[in-house]
């Protein structure tokens, strides 16, 4: 057995284990060759290679030479080692060479080499495994006999005397082998499924990075057009503030003039007066009569320049106002054509479709549930459910709509095609493949409000919300605090979306579908009524 002296001369220095298959560098420090070639590749995006031992530098990675002669004393020293020693079963009875076992007997508690295997006894009692210095394990805590059934109501492997009078007598057994066969059956079919999780959630998080991707290239393309219409506005606000100010500064200045006039004719005035004044010491009446007469002293002149002062001023403030109103409804203008942004569809309730238990408002835009109204029988109105549609329908576009909800016990909005079904057994909108809806009914029972407390709400609601469409309801965890919902169309994205108006606007769901005809907003009413509005 080698001295733990040499044993540390034979150490790599990266693995603090026996070389294996050591190599050296020209520095002349020798490493495991899997050691060495991990830590070159560690450095080769660093452009230079150093030694772990020494940290001699090589500005190419360094070839590995073999260390031969290394090589032959790790092998004749290995199979010494107390590693090896305490990893490895030996044969019981080679005593004074000892061979490692090939299998161990569990009815005398021994190892054997392949030798003494040969020659051991073949009787039935004489259970073989795979070698082990663990046969305690194998034997039974209670008789002390090799293991060898598995009852399945216990999940317990047992011993004959377990099976034939102990605790088990009685139950199912099945021999080890059989036992052992039918988990490895059942752990790999849990393997396949788990191999089946896993490529599903390796496609999952593949879709999220590309999705991530996508969202960090839009995000900015976004910040980039953002920030240009942001440097566009404060150049475009600079000017209007400008203009506005030159505008006031101009009409201030105008009083300038004015009082320029005014001190002229005031010392013309006080040369008039001094003449007068002569006039009327004169003692000559001849020359007082011959002086020509001063003319109407009373001048209105002033008066109208005060009047243009004022008046000028209301011109101003006009002019401020214009100016403004065009500046930032320019802005808008830009903000809208930047962003695709359509104003608020001014909806109006179709009386030709009303239900008979449906009062549509004489401004056509609150729908409400009363007694039967006897409206006209015709082929656009529903027969059977309080629904109207409205008027305008959409063929194209980006459009949005404000509903509000909060007067009404049930209800449901959405979209639908002109062809949803009208007659006495259709089951309404959102029930068919030609309509979308959000809806809401009823909390069903105490258990699902209980619900909502447990959750940390100070108050469970009366209702519960969901989305539908073909019959195919999506339940939505949360209500709706604001009591009015947003439908926003985008036709030929293909995108019907809905939204709780509340502070900050929050995303309810949006339904997907390549649309192929005209759509109209539709609307079913409980009791009380729904009112569309006008946009926030």
């Amino acid at each position: 057995m080698a001295s733990a002296g040499v044993r540390a001369e034979l150490e790599c220095s990266v693995c603090l284990s026996i070389y294996t298959d050591p190599v050296s560098l020209t520095c002349g420090h020798s490493f495991c060759r899997v050691c060495i070639d991990r830590v070159l590749d560690t450095q080769e995006g660093s452009g230079r290679y150093s030694c772990p031992e020494c940290r001699a530098t090589y500005d190419t990675r360094p070839a590995l030479q073999r260390n031969f002669a290394l090589y032959n004393v790790v092998e004749n020293v290995r199979p010494t080692q107390p590693d090896q020693e305490e990893n490895t079963t030996f044969c019981t009875y080679c005593v004074d060479s000892p061979a490692p076992a090939v299998k161990s007997c569990l009815h005398c508690e021994v190892s054997l080499c392949d030798k003494h295997l040969r020659v051991h006894s073949k009787a039935p009692q004489h259970v073989l495994c795979d070698p082990t210095t663990s046969l305690e394990n194998r034997r039974c805590s209670t008789h002390l006999e090799p293991l060898r059934y598995f009852c399945t109501e216990d999940s317990a492997c047992i011993c004959v005397s377990c099976s034939l009078a102990g605790e088990h007598r009685g139950h199912q057994v099945e021999t080890l082998e059989e036992a052992s066969m039918e988990k490895k059956g059942k752990l790999k079919n849990d393997l396949q499924e788990l191999i089946t999780v896993k490529r599903e959630m390796e496609k999952r998080v593949q879709s999220l990075k590309n999705q991530q991707r996508k969202a960090q290239e839009k995000a900015a393309g976004e910040t980039e057009r953002v920030t240009a219409l942001f440097r566009d506005f404060r150049r475009h606000l600079e000017n209007l503030e400008k203009r506005v100010l030159s505008d006031i500064t101009k009409q201030a200045h105008g009083y300038d003039d004015v009082i320029k006039q005014l001190e002229i004719k005031k010392e013309e005035l006080t040369r008039k007066m001094r003449h007068i004044e002569e006039l009327c010491t004169m003692t000559d009446p001849l020359t007082v009569l011959q002086e020509p007469d001063t003319g109407d002293l009373c001048d209105t002149e002033e008066d109208t320049l005060d009047q243009q002062l004022h008046d000028g001023w209301d011109v101003v403030e006009m002019q401020i106002l214009h100016t403004l109103h065009t500046g930032l409804s320019h802005l808008m203008k830009v903000v809208n054509e930047s962003f695709n942004i359509q104003e608020a569809a001014d909806l109006l309730l179709d009386v030709d479709t009303d239900n008979n238990w449906v009062h549509v408002s004489p401004d056509r835009k609150t729908a409400s549930k009363s007694s039967n109204q006897e409206h006209p029988d015709t082929p656009q109105r529903f027969q059977n459910k309080p629904q109207v549609l409205s008027r305008q329908s959409f063929s194209s576009g980006r459009h949005y709509w404000d509903v509000s909800v909060g007067a009404s016990e049930s209800w449901r909005v959405g979209v639908c095609y002109p062809s949803i079904a009208r007659r006495e057994d259709q089951l309404g909108i959102g029930y068919d493949k030609n309509s979308w809806a959000l809806h809401t009914h009823r909390m069903p029972s105490w258990f699902s409000r209980f619900k909502y407390l447990l959750s940390g709400e100070r108050r469970a609601p009366k209702h519960e919300y969901s989305v539908i469409h073909d019959r195919k309801q999506i339940p939505l965890c949360d209500w709706i605090p604001s009591e009015r919902v947003r439908i926003c169309l985008d036709y030929e994205a293909g995108r019907i979306s809905f939204y709780d108006l509340c502070d900050p606007i929050r995303h309810l769901h949006t339904f997907t579908a390549a649309f192929t005809k005209p759509l109209h907003a539709a609307f079913r009413v409980g009791d009380g009524h729904i009112q569309l509005c006008g946009a926030n």
